[in-house]
């Protein structure tokens, strides 16, 4: 039990560096993107380049992401202090709020599309090499 809290505390700390570094990089570059959003970015090159491999934060992202509804009550309780802004700008925040989530759908979907049309074209041609 003692090795599983300190595994998961090391990958608890390697996502919050992370996180950190991206806080660090707007603030340094005075860029207007969220911190969280380049330490996801920093996170997905660390990944794809192989700097850090899934196993290493594997346990404790998936903490995380188990309990991901728990971390949105803050969120939640921030926006009822909004009113006045919701009310003046609902419309606005509405439609750009429906276009982001078209543009998701419609990119996963098409990403999805193409891996699951990719790994139909390397099974026939296996199935074909194999006849």
């Amino acid at each position: 039990m003692g090795r599983k809290i300190g595994i998961f505390c090391l990958q608890l700390f390697i996502l919050i560096a992370i996180y950190q570094l991206g806080n660090q990089t707007v603030t340094y570059l005075q860029i207007k993107v969220p911190g969280n959003v380049v330490g996801m970015i920093i996170l997905f090159c660390l990944l794809w380049l192989k700097i850090i491999k899934i196993n290493q934060i594997q346990f404790a992202a998936n903490w995380l992401l188990k309990h991901l509804g728990f971390f949105f009550i803050p969120i939640a309780v921030g926006l009822m202090t909004l009113e006045p802004t919701i009310f003046q700008h609902g419309i606005s925040i509405l439609f750009v709020l429906s276009i982001s989530a078209i543009i998701g759908l419609v990119t996963a979907g098409r990403a999805t599309q193409s891996l699951i049309q990719k790994r139909e074209e390397v099974e026939t041609k296996t199935h074909d090499h194999s006849i």
